[in-house]
């Protein structure tokens, strides 16, 4: 008997500066190759749908910007709670929403908007989390674009940060979250900030990145079992 494919719901729109359908169509063969039947939504509406969220492992989330009313707030943290996965990069996942304080709560952390940052970013995988699945033995590596300062929940399990040098107003160097993993009820969270659109998640150590994140969120055939 073939083994049952586990179900991946991507969700894409709200700004289209960061290319939502390119950046998101990047990761839909590494999905397919690891087992998952996708189902692709523009429309936050999707996660009202009870029935189908139940039956998802993994949401993937590229929506930058835009208002999710409480209704799909509710039925995505929901879903999070019982098992399903949730996974995103970049401003898809923490410049989401503003307004949706359980969202951000969901996610564990949101972008800062306005702070001063310079125009590439390091990201420094952190030591006490070197044995992350979702590191693999990562070093530290350079991304062409700007970190996001973000406001970060103590729960989160911080895998790699970027650094903000002192300046006028910081009076010492800040080492930002710029990745973490974290546990939402049974399920798992996967963020990643750096990723600003599909050039950057070319990027051969952060694109590695960010598929292991991908499968670390994703609920097992065992979890599911077990629900």
């Amino acid at each position: 008997m073939a083994p049952v494919r586990r179900q991946a719901l991507v969700v894409r729109g709200g700004w289209r500066g960061h290319r939502p359908r390119e950046s998101t169509n990047l990761f839909l063969p590494f999905l397919a190759a690891h087992g998952f039947q996708t189902l692709v939504e523009e429309s936050l509406e999707v996660y009202e749908d009870e029935k189908l969220l139940t039956a998802t492992d993994l949401i993937v989330q590229c929506w930058t910007g835009g208002d999710i009313t409480a209704a799909e707030s509710a039925g995505l943290t929901a879903a999070v709670r019982a098992g399903t996965g949730f996974a995103g990069w970049h401003g898809g996942i923490v410049d989401a929403f503003r307004d949706d304080p359980g969202y951000a709560l969901l996610v564990g952390g949101q972008r800062v908007r306005g702070v001063p940052a310079p125009t590439t970013q390091r990201l420094t995988p952190t030591p006490e989390h070197a044995d992350h699945p979702v590191l693999a033995g990562t070093g530290a590596f350079d991304m062409p674009s700007a970190p996001y300062w973000v406001h970060g929940d103590p729960l989160n399990d911080v895998l790699a940060t970027v650094t903000f040098d002192a300046d006028e107003t910081r009076l010492r160097p800040a080492a930002v979250p710029a990745v973490w993993t974290r546990r939402w009820g049974r399920g798992r969270v996967f963020v990643s900030t750096a990723g600003h659109g599909p050039e950057e998640l070319r990027h051969p150590q952060l694109r590695g990145l960010v598929e292991r994140g991908l499968l670390w969120a994703a609920r097992s055939a065992e979890r599911r079992n077990d629900a």
